[in-house]
Parts: C-alpha cells; structure tokens; sequence
C-alpha cells in the first residue's frame, strides 16, 4: 500500500475560502502557543490564537495571517476555519503600524478592556511580523 507525506489543508473565513492544497506540515498559532501539524496526526480540535500561520508543502511555504477560530485535524484534512485570513499583500504596514500604536493608547478600566487591548496588540503585530517575513 502506498503512503503519502501530504494532506489536505484548508482555510475558511466567513466570507470565502482562503486556501486549499495540499501540504506536508502545518503550523498554526493555537490559544496558547504554536501548533504542528503533520501527516497522519490523530484527531484534534484548537482554538485559534492570533497570528501568522506557515504551509509548507510541494509548491514551496506560504504564510497568512490568521485571527482566531478553531483548527480541526481529521483523516489528513486541516480545516481551519477563522473571522480572518490575509494574504501579506493584502496588509498595509502603515494601518498595522497605526492599529498598533492606537491599540497601545486604549486605556484599561477592567478585564474585558485589557483583553481588548492585548487582542488589539497582537492582531497588530501579528500582521508587522507577516509583512516582515516576506509572505
């Protein structure tokens, strides 16, 4: 029997689907780190963080920008669905820089103010670190 060092990988956002190929490893930014995802990987379900997500595969590495969600790995198909997912041309450094900065502005009254805040900050430099990497 054949085997294949590859499996299906698609994002999702709301509005279109983002990415579908195949891939040979996947590493997505989790709730609470970095995920890997390799052929074959049992089951699992993530929350998404914030943050660039790598595809490496036969057409060499592509890079986005991804903003919360789940992952769901099942039978060598990654679906990530997320609010968000951009491409590095589709980011303007001058708004990330300006998000960046108004978000470090926002004033902290309670703990749903300072996740607004953390939120807003690592969106911002989640999409500098993309454009920075060159997609």
């Amino acid at each position: 029997m054949a085997t294949t060092s590859t499996f299906h990988c698609s994002v999702i956002t709301p509005e279109r689907e983002v990415l579908s190929t195949d891939a040979t490893s996947v590493v997505f930014p989790a709730h609470d780190g970095e995920v890997g995802i390799l052929v074959d990987r049992a089951p699992l379900l993530f929350a998404l963080g914030i943050g660039v997500m790598r595809v490496d595969g036969a057409e060499g590495s592509r890079r986005l920008f991804i903003d919360g969600g789940f992952a769901q790995m099942l039978a060598n198909d990654l679906t990530i669905l997320t609010g968000q997912a951009l491409e590095p041309a589709e980011i303007k450094a001058d708004r990330a820089r300006s998000a960046l900065a108004q978000a470090g502005e926002l004033k902290i009254t309670d703990d749903a103010s300072f996740a607004a805040r953390d939120k807003a900050i690592r969106r911002a430099q989640g999409q500098l670190k993309l454009i920075e990497q060159g997609g």
